[in-house]
């Protein structure tokens, strides 16, 4: 059975193809990443360069990268409202939420990076390709997750606002306008399932809430009531399975 690459291994290796390139600095004649300086005593000092400071900047996009062009949004969103319609504070607390995110993202994306490390890095680690060739071929899988979970009138509007108004085919479409609209559907369909989740446990809110009325129990909170109400039905339903089990399929309808 042929083993998969790591879901990230498209991310590191091409973050390490960026920090291969400074090795090729003399050949062809890139600023070099360091310097050593030997002083009239003997002793060397050294420095880094500004190619080292562009690197560092680039992986501190990694995380915003991770948020807008995966499926990462959309899936903390409605975990952290699920959390919310459970009413239990901060149980499961934001690591774990987090964590269950990055996993579930993980496994979700795992065609498309396998597509980028397939097709872009290992190409590239090879000395098959050049870097700017690598990239093209990198954006396209992500490009096409991206199209495939946008909406058309998210596309149109940012569009609008960066005044592309050429655009006759998704691969005339720049990558800035899809990244914002693709964000942007995200969080609209994250509310939108966040919603049919909230539903259900706003009924037994309401219930509670009236059956605590009509008994003259003012003083009485009807959060303290309903939680366990709202834990039973999570539980016999199977509600972690149910919930990580719909937002896997929601990207590939």
């Amino acid at each position: 059975m042929r083993s998969l690459p790591n879901p990230w291994m498209s991310l590191l290796a091409m973050i390490g193809a960026m920090l291969m390139m400074m090795g090729d600095a003399s050949a062809n004649g890139v600023i070099e990443a360091l310097t050593i300086s030997s002083a009239e005593d003997g002793s060397q000092t050294y420095s880094l360069t500004l190619q080292v400071l562009a690197l560092m900047t680039a992986l501190t996009m990694l995380p915003a990268a991770i948020l807008l062009m995966t499926s990462f949004t959309r899936i903390i969103v409605v975990l952290a409202i699920l959390r919310q319609a459970l009413g239990t504070q901060q149980t499961p607390n934001n690591q774990v939420l987090i964590g269950l995110a990055l996993f579930l993202t993980m496994f979700v994306m795992l065609p498309v990076t396998e597509r980028v490390y397939n097709d872009a890095v290992q190409p590239y680690l090879e000395e098959q390709i050049e870097l700017p060739e690598a990239l093209e071929l990198a954006s396209k899988p992500f490009r096409s997750f991206m199209l495939n979970q946008t909406r058309e009138s998210d596309l149109m509007m940012f569009a609008e606002i960066s005044g592309e108004q050429q655009i006759q085919t998704p691969e005339d479409v720049p990558f800035s306008v899809l990244v914002s609209a693709f964000a942007t559907s995200e969080l609209k369909t994250a509310f939108q399932i966040g919603f049919l989740v909230f539903l259900p446990f706003l009924v037994i809110d309401l219930v509670v809430a009236s059956i605590l009325m009509s008994m003259g129990m003012m003083m009485l909170s009807p959060m303290i009531i309903s939680l366990p109400f709202k834990l039973m039905l999570f539980v016999l339903v199977d509600g972690w399975s149910l919930i990580m089990g719909t937002l896997a399929a929601s990207f590939f309808t």
